[in-house]
């Protein structure tokens, strides 16, 4: 059985995932963006790619999903350009994992 991926974030940040079968959740401010992330989580999404400029507004429930294996939150650049949380992130993480920044 396949896993389903979605993303959230602004329309035009996000739109364009469509064409590639992602289901995208389009928002506008922090509490649209709270309520589409946990109900991807709710409806067993593997993936959710937020964009930088949403998980700002909504660090707190971003950390909570954090915690636990699935869903996988992801962090990617809007269109408006790339914040380098998301890249940050995955620093933080592979160096958690070997004991040292590789990247």
């Amino acid at each position: 059985m396949y896993k389903k991926i979605g993303v959230v974030g602004d329309k035009d940040s996000v739109l364009a995932f469509k064409a590639l079968g992602i289901d995208v959740f389009p928002v506008v401010g922090a509490d649209e963006a709270r309520i589409a992330v946990d109900k991807c989580a709710r409806n067993d999404y593997a993936v959710i790619f937020v964009t930088e400029h949403v998980a700002q507004e909504i660090e707190d429930t971003i950390a909570r999903y954090n915690e636990q294996v699935l869903p996988a939150v992801i962090l990617i650049p809007s269109n408006q350009g790339s914040l380098n949380i998301g890249l940050k992130r995955i620093s933080d993480s592979v160096e958690k994992a070997v004991g040292v920044n590789i990247l």
